[in-house]
């Protein structure tokens, strides 16, 4: 018998679904989502100089804000005691090499009697040696040391985070993480033209009046009295239809286009994927801000998110996504005497007694290999006859100006009609990822032209009141090239998202871009997320008894 005590193994569970415990008890912590990129900060530090504070998300999360660990001061106040921290304020730290002018008020930087500066020699407040006063201030410092001191204070400042479009709850599990470095290496060249499936609606004639619209004739835009939808995926009664015998994914031409050109984007977004057996579904969120447009997303300095402000980013995304809608109707030459053309099917969601706006919808097919069949449904905004006598269909969007200065842009009053290149170079650079999105649009829709128009308000302070300054059109695959729009890498962006689910189990998943990352995430959400009633599990178990028919 040993006198040892006895070894007795451990017993360690397997997880085989992933990493950590396999099973969690319950306990009501707070959860916290962290990233590792977050800074992290002091708790409290009383003795902080003032100039210091005015980064107030430095040590903000990535993952928007929350109230999880957040103090909540109670009425009680017989634990407070003032702690006298003149001392501390009074003793500022050496920092080498900082300028400190001379602010004597006698020492002025003008010419004095003898024609010199009275200043000392190197100082800003004499004469430059070609006799000129240069670009001096009267404390000493020039201009070009302030740009280039505000230059340099603006790289040292922390970038701006943003909310994600979508809270991560603690149930969602992550799949993959795709940076967009990798994306841009995809390609999946040879994708042939989409075929036509369906075609449904009636489209009303582009009036060439607007074609000739300038500076001197500019004309008001008005407020159209029409309906547009915006249907989702899962709720469009011809993709039911054809998901019975045809295609094994199923999208719009929006999320197509928002997936495709994802490496242009900078806010956050997200796009709902629903996988039942060989078919997957992308749709959005209902209530969601997808089918706003941005505005500004490119841009050096984009709009804030400031409460009230006709100028915030959700105040601009809302104007522009009016405006847009306005412009398409105006544009067409639209009346009960006017004719229309007919598409073979009617609009599949006519409601009777409504006007509904002027769309024609194309429901088409492509092959994208490996057993893949794309069935999407893109739009045209109206038709056009061409010079020999065809029809041309039109892809019509518009660009708004709102404020030149703020938007640090070219001011369209002075330069649309004799630089109307620097304009448009201008709206690449500050509304890439909008631009993108439209484009493959309209290459996805198969139109022949892509109409765009440049709205802009009657005064930066209204946002009410806009005027039409011009008109420019485009064939889309020439301005694809234009902008620098790569079709090969777009399908391999799509291709490789529709394999990763694919090799998915069954179930709900989430498509969301990182609100301050470069990168798209994919995550495996509950059956139930995003249900609000009844009806949407009633649709979606008719879409489950759809592909299982198959």
């Amino acid at each position: 018998m040993s006198n040892y005590a006895p070894f007795i193994k451990p017993q360690v569970e397997y997880n085989e679904h992933g990493w950590g415990p396999c099973e969690v008890p319950e306990m009501d912590v707070p959860y916290q989502p962290f990233c590792k990129g977050d800074r992290l900060g002091k708790i409290c530090d009383w003795t902080v100089p003032p100039q210091e504070r005015k980064f107030g998300n430095k040590y903000a999360s990535s993952f928007g804000n929350s109230g999880q660990y957040a103090y909540f001061h109670e009425d009680d106040d017989t634990t407070f005691h003032l702690v006298d921290t003149t001392g501390s304020r009074s003793q500022k730290p050496f920092q080498r090499g900082r300028f400190r002018p001379n602010l004597r008020p006698n020492v002025r930087g003008g010419r004095g009697r003898t024609g010199r500066g009275s200043g000392p020699a190197g100082m800003g407040g004499g004469p430059t040696a070609g006799g000129g006063t240069g670009n001096s201030t009267k404390y000493g410092k020039t201009r070009d040391t302030r740009r280039f001191q505000g230059r340099r204070f603006g790289r040292n400042a922390p970038s701006r985070l943003r909310e994600s479009s979508v809270v991560v709850l603690s149930d969602w599990v992550s799949v993959e993480e795709l940076d967009f470095s990798r994306l841009l290496k995809l390609s999946l060249p040879n994708v042939k033209e989409g075929l036509d499936i369906v075609t449904c609606g009636s489209l009303e004639y582009y009036d060439k009046v607007y074609d000739r619209i300038n500076l001197r004739n500019e004309r008001a835009l008005l407020k159209m009295d029409c309906i547009v939808h915006t249907v989702s995926t899962t709720d469009d009664p011809v993709i039911r239809r054809l998901s019975r015998t045809m295609g094994n994914v199923f999208a719009t031409d929006e999320i197509l286009a928002t997936i495709m050109c994802c490496t242009r984007s900078v806010y956050s977004w997200d796009v709902v994927i629903e996988k039942l057996g060989t078919k997957v579904f992308l749709d959005k969120r209902d209530n969601a801000r997808f089918d706003l447009l941005t505005v500004n997303e490119t841009s050096i300095d984009p709009p804030m998110d400031e409460e009230g402000s006709i100028n915030s980013a959700h105040s601009l995304a809302t104007e522009a996504t009016l405006i847009n809608h306005n412009f398409g109707q105006q544009v067409l030459r639209s009346g009960d005497q006017e004719p229309r053309f007919k598409l073979d099917e009617p609009n599949p969601f006519q409601e009777p007694g409504v006007q509904l706006a002027s769309l024609g919808y194309r429901y088409r097919q492509w092959d994208l290999g490996n057993g893949i069949v794309l069935v999407a449904r893109c739009k045209h905004n109206g038709v056009v006859q061409g010079p020999s006598g065809e029809m041309q269909f039109l892809t019509i969007k518009a660009l708004n100006e709102w404020d030149s200065k703020a938007a640090n842009s070219v001011e369209w009053r002075q330069k649309l009609d004799t630089q109307r290149g620097a304009v448009l170079a201008s709206e690449l650079r500050n509304n890439a990822c909008k631009l993108a999105r439209w484009t493959v649009e309209a290459v996805l829709a198969g139109s022949d032209q892509l109409k765009l128009g440049y709205v802009s308000r009657v005064s930066p302070r209204d946002h009410l009141r806009h005027v039409i300054l011009g008109t420019q059109q485009f064939k889309p695959q020439e301005f694809a090239t234009q902008i620098n729009l790569n079709m090969d890498n777009a399908w391999g962006i799509l291709r490789c998202l529709i394999d990763l689910v694919m090799k998915q189990p069954d179930g709900k998943y989430l498509i969301m871009k990182d609100p301050n990352k470069p990168m798209v995430r994919l995550y495996d959400i509950p059956e139930n997320t995003f249900e609000s009633d009844e009806d949407d599990e009633d649709d979606s178990s008719d879409i489950v008894a759809n592909s299982t028919d198959v």
